[in-house]
């Protein structure tokens, strides 16, 4: 099944640790569950200008789970993601540029 480009990249996410892979031309976004590296690099080349995307990872994220503390049971607080960290050889994304790391 085919997605549109445009529905690709989710969201950016930004974090401590994605503001310092920015400095390093590396930008996270999470994507959708059925995105593959060649789909995430056309979004990425459609949706920005004058870039050039050296490499796309792809990594599934866990889900985070939490406690109840009045029964102790283990419940699910969070669902789990696919995001994709884009490597860029030329250009930077413009949604990074206004956080100080």
């Amino acid at each position: 099944m085919t997605e549109h480009l445009e529905n690709v990249l989710r969201r950016p996410i930004i974090s401590e640790k994605s503001i310092r892979l920015a400095k390093e031309n590396q930008y996270t976004f999470e994507v959708l569950p059925r995105a593959t590296r060649t789909q995430v690099k056309q979004a990425i080349l459609q949706m920005f200008e004058n870039v050039e995307v050296k490499q796309v990872d792809i990594v599934i994220a866990t889900p985070k789970i939490s406690r109840s503390l009045r029964t102790r049971r283990l419940r699910t607080r969070r669902a789990a993601y696919k995001k994709a960290i884009v490597t860029l050889s030329k250009g930077t994304i413009p949604i990074f540029e206004g956080v100080k790391g």
